[in-house]
């Protein structure tokens, strides 16, 4: 069972401030190779996202998770049963907000896979993508990449292909799992980004059709059922195709968002130890290698 690292959410704020202030000057290009390189910039708030003046993170600060708090709490810890039917497999999601993971230690932890945020909207790639994600395969993990969607900024498909550019490829290699679209409340404005749910779920269907012409996996879906209901009406059309990854930080992962009668990951706290959010695959490790080779 994960134990709690007292100071770990006043760590984490620490770093979510200094980061906002580095991003709010600049942000470095990527260097991964085949990955063009460029400087991008965080960009101003865009027409929708309306929040008082100084009120916003810096567009390009986002991270995974990063409503479920706010929104829905923070309950007890799952525990762990060596009697359970179906064995979940640790991993761990990351953004710029880590910094530099020591990823053979947390591996020698037991966790086994993580998630790297690559992307968000179509103006920000992570500073540290680089040493999370190759750093996380050289430790033996089992790893892939998440793009944070900013439905106000750009169409889905403009997104997608951003995210497939800049880190989200994907490649049958045993150690790589398919991209994750990072859907939830908007830091910076309207906690449905100024959409109905009609133009929502247009907008999640233009995300995951173009993922899956550009790389051949479906996306896998990351949410809150309760953002899922209030933002897309609780549409049930994607759970034939996409693998969903809820967020409930309590002992179960509690409802699921329509037509999924099961989760694929489960983000079950944003205070573990060495890095915040942590997560359960639904599976043992030969299943978490079968979805990595679709």
């Amino acid at each position: 069972m994960p134990v709690q690292r007292p100071g770990t959410s006043s760590s984490r704020r620490t770093l979510y401030a200094a980061s906002a202030a580095l991003l709010a000057t600049f942000a470095l290009p990527l260097t991964l190779p085949g990955v063009a390189s460029a400087d991008v910039s965080p960009v101003p708030h865009h027409a929708g996202a309306a929040a008082p003046a100084g009120t916003a993170p810096v567009r390009g600060t986002a991270y995974m998770g990063m409503g479920v708090l706010a929104h829905d709490g923070q309950g007890r810890r799952p525990v762990n049963r060596r009697s359970a039917a179906i064995a979940q497999t640790e991993g761990v999601d990351v953004s710029s907000h880590q910094g530099e993971v020591n990823w053979p230690s947390l591996y020698s932890t037991g966790v086994k896979w993580a998630y790297v945020k690559a992307t968000e909207g179509n103006y920000y790639r992570s500073t540290t993508f680089n040493q999370q994600y190759t750093g996380s395969y050289k430790a033996g993990m089992i790893r892939g990449s998440y793009h944070f969607a900013a439905p106000d900024v750009s169409s889905g498909a403009n997104q997608a292909g951003y995210f497939a550019d800049h880190g989200g490829a994907w490649s049958k290699d045993g150690k790589t799992l398919p991209g994750v679209l990072d859907i939830e409340w908007n830091p910076y404005g309207a906690s449905c980004y100024g959409l109905s749910t009609s133009a929502m779920v247009s907008w999640i269907k233009d995300f995951v059709k173009t993922y899956k012409s550009r790389t051949g996996r479906d996306a896998v879906i990351y949410t809150a059922t309760s953002w899922w209901k209030e933002c897309t009406g609780d549409y049930a059309g994607f759970a034939k195709t996409n693998p969903l990854w809820v967020a409930r930080y309590n002992t179960s992962p509690g409802v699921l968002p329509k037509g999924w009668g099961f989760q694929t990951i489960w983000q079950y706290t944003s205070t573990g130890p060495a890095v915040g959010d942590r997560d359960k695959f639904n599976g043992a490790l030969d299943r978490l290698k079968a979805l990595a080779n679709g």
